[in-house]
């Protein structure tokens, strides 16, 4: 991809977003200026990113747009609800036709058709009175834009830097030539597109953000750039500081990196921990024939511990990024998705300011999309039920996340219906997912999660949202992908969260090492509730299978050894690792439990791919492989 589009794509949808947020305030509070403000800015910088690329479409809507901010920025229009809802229309557009340009690398044939909608459902429209400029039109403009040749089709001017500090706006002529319909600006390489308008241009400066510098830097930007002319609104110059106020902060050096080096850099991480993590076996070798180098190497390891947890905690901050971008487009989706299917929904987010490992980041936005489309479809009433129920028509669709220690937790909630885990119950048993007899036994919690089975689905009907029997599934194998677990709960009548959550540092999992049937094991420690040792009498008999009691709680024990096809071992105590499976606490029975390691896991290949309970694999210090459990799906 060229790198400027590249560019333009991250920039353009932080703008959105930007906007987004200022039109989420203002759709709570129509006057709130701040909230115009910064609309206006994230629109202003938008129109002038897209008149790079072939967007001409996209710049008349936003040029339209900011003339409605600008208005109501001056307080000549008010902003009202319907107001800020075609406002959003356009953005939403916009963002559509950003996609477009990723995805083919230009806008769609029908864009002309719907910027012209668009423009015309913004408000004051008609309202809008041409923009007049009292300062006289120069003889060589006039002869430029009534020449013999036809139109003005190129214009390339370097103006005199002090006209910025004369209060002069330095092409406010071109405002006034009505024939000045297209306007080309290129650089000395001939790098700058045309630039198609509607209407002729009403304010163009130079450079946005020189009307707050120095005149020395003014006159050094122009000295630099002769030939080019950056389209942007010139804004009120700021008083000079005082001169004893404190000097600015030293400028901040970013330094854009491949994501590819910063994953070839992990990968690098990974094998050091592999090497760190053969130093305490090579020690207990060494102890049995010098005990003094054995603490000499104990201390070397020490050392390189340190040293690799220091590397780790940098590379793992590189890592972050923001999860706004990925969390984006879930507004402009669920306004979608709403319409088709005609109910009202308010949607909020809280906390995507927060920063992710970008493995997460980069996983999160196809099982959200889809928990966001079954809690509009399947969740949030109708407006009649909604109404009968005394709940107010619009629904509420709320998406938080948060840190908890170690762990990035993602919570999507709904006010609609809930899950009846009877009507779940029946549904399975109708499907042939499960006999009567077992849907009965089951817990409530053990029967929300059957919607999570491939398949299920309680649609009666196929629309284009959903009612598929796809969905759900493609939600757990996405969230465990990523080395996280997702909860259910719900209430029927009140509504239902689904909390997800992710280890903060997805590059490297902690490891618990068991052993069973004579080989080792490794699992993650997130998936450990505990870990306990009790004696051979405390393990009953109840029904086909055994149970202990562990803090007035009856839990059943299952042997990993056999849940593995091997044989376990026999003594006077058994070693238990308490595990949650489908909302239940689940005890295994393990030989023995050994260290706990740092560990970079791959997911499962090959063969390994088709195998249920196998999260992914490790290499141990020894040359060995560590296979990785998946506990829930181990004993589920």
């Amino acid at each position: 991809m060229d790198e400027l589009l590249a560019q333009f794509l991250v920039e353009g949808r932080d703008l959105v977003a930007q906007a987004a947020a200022a039109f989420d305030v203002l759709a709570r509070d129509p006057g709130n200026a701040a909230a115009i403000d910064d609309a206006f800015r994230a629109i202003h910088t938008l129109k002038g990113s897209v008149a790079i690329f072939p967007m001409a479409a996209a710049e008349r809507t936003l040029h339209a747009f900011e003339d409605v901010l600008e208005r109501a920025r001056k307080g000549s229009m008010a902003l009202d609800g319907a107001g800020t809802v075609a406002l959003v229309a356009c953005l939403d557009g916009v963002d559509r036709w950003i996609d477009d340009v990723e995805l083919r690398g230009a806008l769609g044939e029908d864009a002309d058709g719907v910027a012209a909608a668009l423009i015309a459902g913004l408000p004051g429209r008609e309202a809008a009175a041409p923009v007049s400029s009292s300062a006289a039109t120069p003889d060589w403009a006039r002869q430029l834009a009534d020449g013999a040749e036809g139109p003005v089709v190129a214009f390339r001017y370097t103006p005199d830097p002090d006209c910025f500090f004369r209060g002069e706006d330095p092409l406010a002529i071109v405002a006034t030539i009505p024939d000045l319909r297209r306007l080309d600006i290129r650089s000395a390489e001939g790098r700058w597109p045309a630039l198609d308008a509607i209407e002729p241009f009403r304010c163009i400066s130079i450079l946005e953000g020189l009307s707050t510098a120095s005149p020395e830097a003014v006159r050094a930007a122009f000295r630099m750039m002769p030939d080019q002319i950056a389209l942007h609104r010139i804004e009120a110059a700021a008083p000079a500081p005082a001169p004893d106020a404190p000097a600015e902060a030293g400028p901040t050096t970013t330094l854009r990196i491949d994501a590819a080096r910063v994953d070839a850099l992990a990968d690098g991480l990974g094998e050091l921990l592999v090497a760190v993590n053969a130093l305490a076996p090579l020690a207990a070798r060494v102890e049995a024939q010098n005990h003094a180098l054995a603490a000499a190497v104990r201390t070397a390891q020490a050392d390189i511990e340190r040293s690799a947890a220091n590397l780790q905690r940098s590379v793992a901050a590189v890592r972050l990024v923001p999860l706004a971008p990925t969390l984006r487009r879930l507004p402009r989706l669920a306004r979608e998705i709403a319409a088709t299917l005609g109910k009202p929904i308010a949607f909020a987010m809280l906390g995507d300011g927060l920063e992710v490992d970008k493995q997460i980041a980069e996983g999160l936005s196809e099982p959200l999309l889809h928990l966001l489309r079954n809690a509009i479809d399947h969740g949030i009433e109708d407006a009649a039920t909604r109404a009968a129920a005394g709940k107010p028509a619009e629904g509420r669709v709320t998406l938080t996340a948060s840190r908890e220690g170690d762990a990035v937790a993602i919570t999507l909630a709904d006010d609609g219906g809930g899950i009846d885990p009877a009507r779940i119950r029946a549904t399975a048993v109708a499907r042939g997912l499960l006999e009567a007899e077992a849907a009965d036994q089951l817990s409530d919690p053990a029967a929300l999660r059957l919607i999570f089975a491939p398949g299920f689905s309680t649609a009666e009907t196929v629309t284009g949202v959903s009612g598929r029997g796809v969905g759900m599934d493609a939600v757990q194998a996405a969230v465990e992908k990523l080395l996280g677990t997702i909860a259910i709960d719900s209430t029927p009548g009140q509504g239902t969260r689904f909390r997800l959550r992710f280890p903060a540092n997805a590059l490297t999992t902690r490891l618990l090492v068991v052993e069973a049937a004579g080989d080792r094991y490794g699992v993650a420690l997130d998936q450990v509730v505990e870990t306990v040792r009790v004696a051979q009498s405390a393990l009953l008999p109840i029904g086909e299978g055994t149970a202990c009691v562990l803090r007035g709680r009856t839990v059943p024990v299952l042997s990993l050894a056999r849940l593995l096809g091997g044989t376990e071992q026999l003594g006077a105590h058994a070693k238990l690792l308490v595990t949650s499976a489908e909302g239940e606490r689940v005890a295994l029975r393990v030989d023995d439990f050994a260290d706990r390691i740092d560990a970079v896991v791959r997911p499962p290949s090959g063969l390994l791919a088709g195998v249920s309970g196998i999260g992914g694999a490790t290499l141990l210090g020894d040359g060995g492989v560590l296979l990785v459990l998946d506990l829930p799906a181990l004993v589920a």
